[in-house]
């Protein structure tokens, strides 16, 4: 089986195996969706969810993540690790959003990319689950790991192996194939100890032990 094979078998396989895959992260908008993303940076989407409700009560504008107070942001943030950098990129997100967007959270790649602590991952996630826009495919590490462990890619750099699933998989997948990898690889292909034996891929997987 080739590459393109495997994958069209997964593009089969893996919405019967996750028909409820989604955004691991609680929001209610995009901005929330881009301050929660933010923080879940070497965090995990657990802890993020616990922190954001806070938040998400003190800040509801790009307006008012400008306007407060680093030290208090840094307060509320802290349990997510990170929290100075973190703090000040959503106070700077907020400014940007502000002074470029009139408040509003952008719907291109390139703009939301451009955001102070967004890169392109980031804004794949936002636009696919706020925007129901396939602009990429967020390659976080579920994702690079399954990506190598099935075959699909020889890379290890996020950038080639999106480049890589964005020419095996179509466009209006993109958002869905990430949430069906990351479920699969947190239920099912951990990093440490991938349950092999009872996987639903194990037959095409060139990994199985």
């Amino acid at each position: 089986m080739n590459r393109k094979e495997r994958a069209a078998e997964l593009l089969k396989r893996l919405p019967e195996i996750y028909p409820g895959a989604h955004c691991e992260l609680d929001f209610r908008n995009p901005l929330e969706l881009l301050v929660a993303t933010i923080l879940s940076a070497q965090c995990t989407d657990k802890r993020v969810n616990m922190t954001t409700p806070a938040v998400f009560e003190q800040c509801r504008t790009a307006e008012e993540y400008a306007a407060i107070d680093q030290e208090e942001m840094e307060k509320m943030v802290r349990s997510t690790g990170f929290y100075r950098n973190k703090a000040k990129n959503l106070r700077a997100m907020g400014s940007a959003l502000v002074e470029r967007h009139g408040g509003k959270v952008p719907e291109t790649l390139e703009e939301l990319a451009a955001l102070p602590g967004v890169g392109r991952k980031t804004a794949n996630v936002v636009l696919g689950n706020a925007f129901s826009k396939n602009e990429g495919v967020v390659v976080d590490t579920h994702v690079g790991r399954l990506s190598q462990r099935l075959g699909l890619t020889k890379f290890s750099d996020p950038v080639r192996i999106e480049q890589e699933l964005m020419k095996l998989f179509p466009r209006d997948s993109w958002t869905n194939l990430s949430h069906w990898l990351i479920f699969h690889g947190r239920r099912r292909c951990g990093a440490r100890k991938p349950d092999c034996a009872g996987c639903e891929l194990r037959d095409i997987c060139p990994s199985a032990k």
